[in-house]
């Protein structure tokens, strides 16, 4: 079976510094891949390639076998990548449904259309309540769930999150996990960032690591946790032995 996504030997160059470097591997369809690494690593610089703010320096990606490397970021979203920010960036002086019927035009026909669909997907992330309020004025773990669903509006097959449990109280964190569970119940795909370990490993099917833009280790969450070069990365210095 193709993999929805290939990462072949994809490199980053600005100027001479190398964000990221020969990295390469794969996301099956209806997998939660974590991507994990220090700060620096080149992780949130991996997903602007992928997403296409970021031409590669060199290397391939590929979308369900279709090359999608140096496309614009309209073109990449339309064939099926949503993705959301470290930063979160919502529509400020709009409201929270306005913000979600913006993303849903991308595959509606009319604003009837746009309006029904973005208002299943606020009941879906727990947002309903919120949907009149502007989001400016929303917490931090209710804006972090409106750039979700306001992915979530352009229908991808293929999620990319950055952070999106970052700074968020345990109460928000459980809210956001039972998201992150349901969408992948729909059949959507998911790469995340997280820094959040207890979080990244309990949800991830597969974890990659990157440290100093190269990939160090690649496996299950059980195999990177034991693994000698992702403790080194994190930790400063090897385990003993």
């Amino acid at each position: 079976m193709t993999p929805l996504l290939e990462i072949k030997r994809v490199s980053r160059f600005f100027g001479g510094l190398a964000a990221v470097m020969d990295v390469s591997f794969n996301v099956n369809k209806g997998e939660i891949v974590g991507l994990i690494g220090p700060n620096g690593a080149g992780k949130t610089t991996l997903f602007n390639v992928i997403n296409g703010f970021y031409k590669p320096s060199r290397g391939d990606i590929l979308f369900k076998g279709q090359r999608i490397s140096g496309l614009k970021p309209h073109r990449i979203c339309r064939l099926g990548i949503a993705r959301t920010f470290q930063v979160v960036k919502p529509l400020q002086r709009m409201t929270v449904l306005d913000n979600v019927v913006a993303s849903a035009f991308l595959r509606s026909d009319s604003k009837r259309e746009a309006v029904k669909k973005a208002e299943e997907i606020l009941e879906f992330t727990g947002l309903s309540s919120e949907k009149d309020k502007i989001s400016k004025g929303l917490p931090l773990g209710m804006r972090k769930r409106l750039e979700i669903a306001r992915a979530l509006a352009t229908e991808p097959e293929l999620l990319l999150l950055d952070e999106s449990f970052a700074g968020l109280n345990p109460t928000e964190l459980v809210q956001s996990i039972e998201v992150i569970k349901k969408i992948k119940e729909r059949g959507i795909t998911i790469l995340i960032i997280e820094h959040h370990m207890k979080v990244i490993m309990s949800i991830s099917d597969r974890v990659v690591v990157l440290n100093y833009g190269e990939k160090i280790a690649e496996g299950t969450p059980e195999e990177v946790s034991r693994d000698p070069l992702v403790i080194e990365a994190y930790l400063g210095e090897a385990p003993a032995a």
